[in-house]
């Protein structure tokens, strides 16, 4: 079983493969508006191509930027897994320097570049969280959120109803007794943690 990491800091790495410059920038992103706001910031408009994948969870994006379908995105997301890494996004900017690659080449390049970067960079280890939902009457609810944190829980949805709300939250495993018994005493006894995934 492998621990997932993300990046305790945005870290970069540089190669020159066959005259062509490649810079790959690598930040830890806790949303895709995170991620997007990266890649604007970091991307070159100088520069070739500015390729770019992110990964948070179940969701992921990746960009080609003009370089032929399959040779720099797809290899960077592969890269990040491969890496064992969540929550991150990585930009590779190219500088072309006359020589063709092919799109091995390209793939090899894009791809490595990532991987080079996720290695050279210092990790943080990601705990496994667990995803619950539960139900919270108005009255309770500020209490319940103002302790929250106190367990490592995010909020990940609110929906109203006339009660109050249900919520979704994701917490440390470790920390479900604790939460349970949170819920239990706030709500006296009425709100229940529903596991929502094994």
């Amino acid at each position: 079983m492998h621990m997932t990491s993300t990046l305790a800091t945005p870290c970069e790495y540089q190669e020159t493969i066959r005259k062509s410059r490649f810079l790959a920038k690598a930040a830890p992103v806790s949303s895709p508006e995170e991620a997007q706001a990266f890649i604007q910031e970091v991307s070159d408009a100088s520069a070739t191509h500015n390729c770019w994948a992110w990964k948070l969870g179940s969701q992921y994006r990746f960009s080609d930027d003009g370089e032929p379908g399959g040779t720099a995105g797809r290899p960077m997301l592969t890269a990040i897994e491969g890496q064992d890494c969540d929550q991150v996004v990585v930009v590779v900017i190219r500088w072309f320097g006359g020589i063709q690659l092919g799109t091995g080449g390209l793939a090899r390049a894009y791809g490595g570049s990532a991987a080079k970067c996720l290695q050279a960079g210092e990790r943080v280890e990601l705990v496994a969280r667990v995803r619950c939902s539960c139900h919270c009457r108005f009255a309770e609810l500020a209490l319940l959120k103002s302790r929250l944190s106190d367990y490592d829980a995010l909020i990940e949805s609110e929906i109203f109803d006339s009660e109050g709300a249900e919520l979704q939250l994701a917490f440390p495993a470790a920390q479900q007794p604790q939460v349970q018994k949170l819920l239990s005493d706030i709500s006296r006894g009425r709100s229940k943690l529903h596991l929502l995934d094994p």
